[in-house]
């Protein structure tokens, strides 16, 4: 059921050898395929999962305050950083998606890559219990836990961090324009967060503009 390439990524980033093939092909499987087995119940468990673990480790390792505490894990939990860190290990090839959310470009979309990135988490728990997904997270958000990423972050994702990390809304992209022949369309698209302001930007693909349009509100408005 699982490709090579699809089993050797699995096994590199969760630590263990697929053992069930259906369950983390369903942590894989967008619902746009039309499966009835797709990763929204796995997502919901991965969430938890992946917020007590990264709360363990903030509380063996930080001194701070509740509040700096809460901060930091609402950050580091976030869908941007899911969706980031699923970026860096190439997750998104990995992903079942039917037509039109491939061609609508879920393959980069923070929603779906973080949602996904979850849901191989709680697929991990379920296998192999607590400890096992604990190391899975650990070892995928190393980096990001202690502050050494060494990267620039995607724009989508920084922003998004930005407004977990400040207690604002998720920011919320609208195509305002497109325009131009289908083999040269223009795109435009506003991001905006609650209560902070709105950037725009125009590219000649929608997730393009959108990440250009993250990076204007960062230089605006972070």
């Amino acid at each position: 059921m699982l490709d090579g390439k699809t089993r050797a990524f699995l096994t590199r980033h969760s630590g263990h050898a697929p053992a069930d093939e259906a369950l983390w092909l369903a942590a894989l499987t967008h619902g746009s395929t039309g499966e009835k087995r797709n990763y929204e119940r796995l997502e919901f468990l991965g969430d938890r999962v992946l917020g007590l673990s990264v709360a363990e480790w903030l509380f063996q390792n930080s001194e701070e305050s509740e509040g700096r505490l809460s901060q930091r894990l609402n950050a580091l939990v976030s869908r941007a950083t899911c969706a980031h860190i699923a970026r860096d290990i190439g997750l998104g090839p990995h992903m079942r998606l039917g037509k039109q959310a491939r061609d609508d470009g879920g393959e980069d979309s923070d929603n779906i890559l973080g949602d996904v990135m979850e849901a191989m988490i709680g697929a991990c728990f379920t296998e192999h219990g607590f400890a096992a997904a604990r190391d899975m997270v650990r070892g995928l958000w190393a980096d990001t836990l202690t502050g050494k990423t060494g990267k620039r972050k995607h724009p989508k994702s920084a922003l998004q961090e930005w407004a977990a990390g400040n207690r604002r809304r998720m920011p919320e992209y609208r195509l305002v324009d497109r325009s131009g022949p289908d083999h040269a369309s223009r795109f435009t698209v506003e991001v905006s967060v609650h209560n902070v302001g709105s950037a725009q930007a125009t590219a000649n693909s929608k997730q393009d503009a959108e990440t250009q349009a993250a990076e204007e509100f960062m230089r605006k408005f972070a």
